[in-house]
C-alpha cells in the first residue's frame, strides 16, 4: 500500500500562484509515476500533469506554460507550481502514484486539496 499527503491548496486571485506538495509514504517502487488530477464541480476527473521517476513529464494542453511538476525522489514528494491562474483551473486536486506489480498496475489516490481562483 501506498499513502499520499498532499498539501497547498487554498484561494487565489486571478493571475497568483500556488504551489502544491504531495509525499508518498508506504511500499513505493524504485519506478513509478506521480502526477496531480483535477476535477471541477459537475465535471470528470483529468489530468493536469505527470512526472516519471526518471523525470519524463506529461502536461494536460490547458496547464502547458503556466504549470510546472517536479520530484524529490529522496523524500518521495512530489510538486506542482501552478502560475497564471484562472478560475477555471478551481478544483479539487488529487495526487496520484502509480508503479506496477508482476505486471499488475497499481495506482493510489490522495485525499485532494482544494484550489479556488477567483475571478
Amino acid at each position: 500500500q501506498v499513502q499520499l499527503v498532499e498539501s497547498g491548496g487554498g484561494l487565489v486571485q486571478y493571475g497568483g500562484s500556488l504551489r502544491l506538495s504531495c509525499t508518498a509514504s508506504g511500499n513505493i517502487f524504485r519506478i513509478n509515476t506521480m502526477g496531480w488530477y483535477r476535477q471541477a464541480p459537475g465535471k470528470q476527473r483529468e489530468l493536469v500533469a505527470t512526472i516519471s521517476s526518471g523525470g519524463t513529464t506529461n502536461y494536460a494542453d490547458s496547464v502547458k506554460g503556466r504549470f510546472t511538476i517536479s520530484r524529490d525522489n529522496a523524500k518521495n514528494t512530489v510538486y506542482l507550481q501552478m502560475n497564471s491562474l484562472k478560475p477555471e483551473d478551481t478544483a479539487v486536486y488529487y495526487c496520484n502514484h502509480e508503479q506496477t506489480f508482476l505486471a499488475t498496475g497499481l495506482s493510489y489516490w490522495g485525499q485532494g486539496t482544494r484550489v479556488t481562483v477567483s475571478s
